[in-house]
């Protein structure tokens, strides 16, 4: 059942009746109050209202409703890689990337008492993040939704061998012991978010400002797709900070590309580079134009 757990819903309810009396300040995440999605939508714009939602596709959906007038998503992380299913949400969102969030992220292992602990509950991204410190204590990792609702389904259910993988605040939030600071395996992780909304940011509101432009496109099943797709940028000068492939469909003739570039429409290179790209391939959508919140490299 997608529902928080108890600990949760309390939060959750006083924040979503905060969220419903100025839906326009309301920025959506998916998780339970606390994680790390709640914490980026802060940072990120302290004055908003947060929305909590149970999963990505129901923070766009909020947006769709009216409910709010964005989400914060996660994209991808520094050690775990893209976030799971993201570039399939993107582009069927109907939604627009109108900002960049990146964000460190440090978690706790946490629970109702001092351990040890057979199994720690938190998202797979977590996990992934936290693996050898897991592997080190023999602690089993187990998925959940999100982190800091991880976190309160450990206080919901009081087993004291169990554990949760969460954000400080989370620990706070829902009355869990801190047993280990710091837990991901790098001391450098960091997440980029993007910020979702109905309509696009006007290219030429960016003028003069680092921008960035993301999109998908889709190769023609010819010998040398890529090369001429990617030669399209290089000719222009135009730089490409992100690509990554996936498969859409089980035909597996084509593949799909999500790509991140320097830049905006408006710039006569990034408008050469994207005219050629269309006449290159068999799809281009984009996905919207940005101002940069850091510089790559």
């Amino acid at each position: 059942m997608r529902k928080f757990p108890e600990p949760a819903l309390a939060l959750v309810d006083t924040m979503r009746i905060a969220a419903a009396a100025d839906p326009a300040r309301a920025i959506s995440f998916g998780g339970a109050p606390g994680s790390n999605s709640h914490q980026a939508t802060m940072s990120f714009a302290p004055e908003a209202l947060p929305l909590p939602c149970y999963g990505f596709e129901d923070a766009i959906e909020a947006v769709h409703s009216g409910a709010a007038g964005a989400a914060m998503i996660p994209i991808d992380n520094s050690e775990a890689g893209r976030v799971s299913d993201i570039h399939f949400l993107l582009p069927e969102s109907g939604l627009h990337i109108v900002a960049e969030q990146f964000m460190p992220i440090t978690h706790c292992l946490m629970g109702i008492g001092p351990g040890p602990f057979e199994g720690a509950w938190s998202h797979p991204h977590a996990l992934a993040q936290s693996r050898r410190f897991l592997a080190e204590r023999g602690i089993a990792g187990l998925s959940y939704a999100d982190t800091a609702g991880a976190a309160a389904l450990v206080a919901e259910r009081g087993e004291p061998r169990m554990a949760a993988i969460a954000p400080p605040l989370a620990a706070e939030l829902y009355g869990l012991r801190i047993v280990e600071r710091e837990v991901e395996d790098a001391h450098d992780n960091t997440t980029r978010f993007v910020v979702l909304a109905k309509d696009p940011l006007d290219p030429s509101s960016l003028a003069g400002e680092d921008t960035m432009t993301t999109f998908i496109f889709e190769v023609k099943n010819v010998p040398a797709a890529l090369y001429k797709a990617l030669g399209c940028f290089a000719t222009n000068g135009v730089n490409m900070t992100k690509l990554e492939s996936y498969q859409q469909g089980a035909s597996f003739a084509a593949t799909m590309f999500y790509a991140d570039i320097e830049g905006a429409p408006g710039d006569a290179r990034v408008d050469a580079a994207l005219e050629e790209l269309a006449f290159q391939v068999r799809e281009l959508r984009l996905l919207g134009s940005y101002r940069r919140a850091r510089k790559r490299g």
